[in-house]
């Protein structure tokens, strides 16, 4: 069977294709191998300028030339021909070295530049900077502004709708009341916190052999200062130099950034089961596309399946990237190899976080408030100023102020005239009482509107 979209076992690779062409540039198989040829290239052009070396001080100009555009945009089909020459040798980083001495070679290089390709290497010195290069250009290019268009989503949202007051429900019950608004700027101001953690964290980078302590450089060359080498190299990339590793880079930065990236989707989990309820509550719309079926038995349904969709694809992507978080940083001794078919599934978590951050987009810019609906809810919710009346009793020196309001209100229905009874009541000047029979559940919303309007 050939694959396609239609037959990948992997929905990534199948129904949500045309969503990620961008990560798989990156994140494919075809996209390690030309980070893979990068590095190669680059670490060879490095030893020419950096270290001096004199079978690499005169390297004639169709080779440089070759080397740079190596490093910068391998051609489009090395990939195939690097595999080509794993299925023949059994190594995928050895089958990257032999391609680009088979490039040199062609470009007219000689025995001694050959030699240098892969000099004093292990595959982990490759591998790590390629990783690393490819977490660091999808967070820049992909998930930071994922992040960005949902944060403006929102906070277009929190400004449309801040003086849209609504009943807020802690513990499912009424509670008090809130701004359609405010509880939008809410996840926003999460958001921004975490997507500033994600931005934060240092992408790190190793070049230093077989058990991260120069020894094959070092017994070649021991005149040279390789650490220094090491650092300037992995700097030039892009990339933070990390001094003490075993074979491998630890991974350390990797767990970093995935639990912060899990933690950002776990906010947005959150905010499509909220965004979801409110649907349900018809506090929000959704705006209808022409064309678009809901139901296939029922015709008149407009389901939120934007967020449902979004919600289904941030659990999957937390999954993978909880479980890279808590497996990446370990490894027997110097090195085992269960990190490597890990390492591969990278892509996929940020594929269904991609997915999950395009549905989540499309569902909030579908919604509409209903702002009669809230109201209509707040109408029915005057026990709500139970709260408020009795801090103004504790505020004025009223004795037993919450357990008269509990008495008045738990289990009780209350009305507007019940409530206003209560205040005739209550040793307070004519003024106080004519202020606090003013306010109803729907103006009993604290600073909410201008926090929203402030986001």
């Amino acid at each position: 069977m050939d694959l396609t979209p239609l037959t990948a076992l992997s929905p990534v690779d199948g129904r949500y294709a045309p969503k990620l062409q961008d990560l798989r540039a990156g994140f494919s198989e075809a996209g390690l191998i030309a980070h893979r040829i990068r590095v190669q290239a680059a670490w060879l052009l490095h030893l020419s300028r950096a270290v001096g070396l004199p079978a690499l001080s005169g390297l004639s100009k169709p080779v440089l030339q070759l080397l740079q555009q190596l490093a910068a945009t391998p051609p489009a089909d090395a990939a195939a021909s690097v595999k080509a020459i794993e299925l023949r040798i059994n190594h995928d980083v050895k089958a990257v070295e032999y391609y680009v001495r088979e490039r040199l070679t062609e470009a007219g290089a000689d025995a001694r530049v050959l030699e240098f390709v892969h000099f004093a290497c292990t595959s982990e010195d490759i591998n790590n900077l390629s990783y690393a290069a490819m977490l660091r250009d999808a967070r820049a290019n992909l998930i930071l502004p994922g992040l960005d268009a949902i944060i403006e989503s929102l906070r277009q949202i929190a400004h449309r709708n801040a003086a849209t007051a609504m009943l807020a429900r802690t513990h499912g019950q009424p509670a008090s009341p809130t701004t359609l608004g405010k509880e939008i700027a809410n996840f926003a101001a999460r958001l921004q916190r975490q997507q500033a953690a994600l931005a934060r964290i240092e992408i790190l980078g190793k070049f230093n052999g077989a058990t991260g302590n120069y020894n094959a450089h070092r017994v070649a060359l021991a005149d040279i200062d390789w650490p220094a080498v090491s650092r300037d190299f992995v700097e030039s990339l892009g990339l933070r130099w990390n001094p003490y590793t075993t074979q491998i880079e630890p991974h350390d930065w990797i767990a970093e950034l995935c639990d912060a990236l899990a933690r950002a989707n776990t906010i947005l989990i959150g905010l499509c089961r909220d965004v979801w309820g409110y649907v349900s509550l018809g506090y929000f719309r959704q705006r209808v596309i022409e064309g678009e079926v809901g139901s296939s038995t029922m015709p008149h349904k407009v389901n939120p399946i934007d967020f449902e969709n979004a919600e289904g694809n941030f659990g999957v992507a937390n999954a993978l990237l909880r479980h890279f978080s808590e497996k990446l940083p370990i490894s027997r001794w110097q090195r085992d190899l269960t990190d490597s078919t890990v390492m591969r599934n990278l892509g996929v978590a940020l594929g269904h976080t991609l997915i999950a951050l395009q549905s989540l987009a499309k569902g909030l810019s579908k919604l509409e408030a209903d702002a009669p609906r809230t109201r209509e809810d707040l109408d029915d919710a005057w026990e709500v100023l139970a709260e408020a009346l009795q801090t103004v009793m504790r505020a004025r020196g009223i004795e037993g102020a919450y357990e008269q309001l509990k008495t008045l209100s738990r289990g009780h229905a209350v009305t507007r005239e019940s409530l206003h009874a209560f205040i005739e009541k209550l040793p307070l000047p004519v003024e106080e009482q004519r202020r606090l029979k003013a306010l109803t559940p729907a103006g009993y919303t604290g600073y909410a509107q201008e926090l929203a309007q402030k986001i």
